[in-house]
């Protein structure tokens, strides 16, 4: 079977670490009812942009979504580091699985929503400490969320290692904060969750579990489910350069969607 094949490969190019090009990714193999999708959102659905909130996704894209949800039964979930009430806002009218924050939250494909407890007093203090580092650098962008907090330095490339240096002061070895290094942005995150524990949860859930998990990300923030993905012996696909663990890559966002909307064509030439 195809699916057995990938699961070899998978095997062969992690330990190689090496990725292949998604076009060698044979999507005719994966059956609809047989398969769960997971993704990441900037970078991978939608264009990165020099504010957070300046994204959106194409309408065509959207559409392949519903037509893929469709396709698979409700088994396609976003994976973000975006809180869920921001992926509602830019896939309306979709209303998918989420889990956001990078795992601090999630909603399952049933609609129950879970949050990790995070310590607000010791969240304040160090979002204070770096407001008071941003407010002295114009340019760069505090952007809180719930259980979480990022420095955005994408519009002062030059402020990036003062950035970073900032955000340790910030936290100063507290204990409960994870720090996570993006492209143009350290976040600071309360809780343990990750995207893999997230990935984990919704497959132990239906309409997930039993199925090939696929997953999709373009930032050093998705490494974690691309290990976990080797794992189960699923699909991991990289959007972009750097070293990784996932499986298949593709050159960046547009040739990842346009393959998005090839999938979505498959699944709707098929009987399911």
């Amino acid at each position: 079977m195809i699916v057995a094949a990938f699961r070899t490969l998978i095997h062969r190019d992690t330990m190689a670490g090496e990725a292949a090009p998604l076009s060698s990714l044979d999507y005719a193999g994966l059956k609809p009812a047989a398969t769960a999708i997971f993704l990441d959102f900037d970078g991978t659905l939608a264009d990165l942009a020099e504010r957070p909130d300046e994204v959106s996704v194409p309408a065509a894209t959207r559409a392949a979504l519903e037509r893929l949800v469709e396709a698979t039964q409700g088994a396609l979930a976003i994976v973000t580091g975006r809180p869920i009430d921001d992926i509602d806002h830019y896939l309306a009218p979709l209303r998918l699985p989420v889990a956001g924050v990078h795992g601090l939250e999630r909603r399952t494909a049933a609609g129950a929503r879970m949050t990790a407890a995070v310590d607000e007093e010791k969240f304040a203090s160090v979002r204070g400490r770096l407001q008071a580092f941003v407010d002295a650098h114009p340019g760069l962008l505090l952007e809180t969320k719930r259980g979480s907090m990022a420095l955005h330095y994408r519009q002062r490339p030059e402020l990036g290692d003062a950035s970073i240096a900032a955000v340790h002061e910030a936290v100063n070895g507290s204990k409960g904060f994870h720090l996570l290094h993006g492209k143009m942005v350290i976040e600071v995150k309360g809780g343990k969750a990750t995207k893999a524990d997230a990935l984990a949860a919704f497959m132990q859930e239906e309409p997930f579990c039993g199925r090939v998990p696929v997953f999709a990300g373009d930032d050093v923030t998705d490494e974690d489910a691309f290990r976990r993905i080797a794992v189960i012996k699923g699909i991991s696909i990289k959007i972009g350069g750097g070293s990784t663990a996932a499986l298949f890559r593709t050159e960046g966002t547009a040739s990842f969607r346009e393959w998005l909307g090839q999938l979505a064509d498959s699944f709707d030439s098929r009987d399911y």
